[in-house]
């Protein structure tokens, strides 16, 4: 068992105020005789939203992987700029009731939020609105489904495929292009300046590409080479 003294006086204060578990301390490491707080809460949905989920399951079936509750943070971000701080902090706290991705890259395809009857308030409405003009900047679609006692699977399935119409695999994607000589290009998803690059490693080894300033948050580029 350690003997080591603990912080006291007005160290132990500021500590305190910092929210800094001092070395040793068992309530940070899970020690011996401290009992955690922590409990598993009986519901990870609500009752509407797990009523929701099961008919979105099978709506869409194994064309889309489902998450539940995610952070706006981790769907959408803010490119280098002066005003960047201002705009994280409006998406810091705020979620998505539901998020359906590729299965496959798990790049987000749509987001759903059920609206229930919080919805109606206008501090409510305020919210909503500024996360569909953020995700529409973002060009990431929404649907909104009013909170209901049950759901048709079949409409539920067309409003989806109205937002994100099936696309054919062999469709061709057009690349972006390519800067005239001695220019530097911008991003075409973010529409920062670029940065050139060289591969390091790999079969593209001693290339070099522009790659979009804000990486890894934006896996942009642009072939020189």
């Amino acid at each position: 068992m350690s003997n080591k003294p603990q912080p006291s006086g007005c160290l132990g204060i500021i500590f305190k105020l910092l929210g800094i578990s001092p070395a040793g301390d068992p309530s940070e490491a899970g020690g011996t005789g401290t009992a955690m707080p922590y409990r598993l809460r009986d519901k990870f949905l609500s009752p509407a939203e797990l009523a929701f989920h099961i008919v979105l399951t099978q709506a869409v079936g194994d064309r889309y992987s489902i998450n539940n509750k995610v952070r706006l943070w981790d769907v959408i971000y803010v490119p280098r700029s002066e005003d960047r701080r201002k705009f994280e902090n409006k998406i810091s706290s705020k979620h998505l009731d539901f998020l359906l991705c590729d299965p496959t890259t798990m790049q987000p395809v749509l987001a759903i939020e059920l609206d229930d009857a919080s919805h109606a308030r206008p501090d409510r409405q305020q919210r909503d609105q500024f996360v569909d003009n953020a995700l529409a900047a973002a060009g990431l679609p929404i649907l909104h489904v009013p909170a209901a006692r049950t759901y048709s699977i079949a409409e539920v399935q067309s409003q989806i495929e109205h937002l994100i119409p099936i696309q054919s695999p062999t469709a061709p994607t057009k690349p972006p292009p390519i800067p005239a000589s001695g220019s530097t290009p911008k991003c075409p998803k973010c529409t920062t300046p670029m940065v050139q690059r060289e591969a390091a490693k790999g079969k593209h080894a001693g290339k070099r590409f522009w790659a979009c300033n804000n990486y890894p948050k934006c896996r942009e580029i642009i072939g020189i080479d």
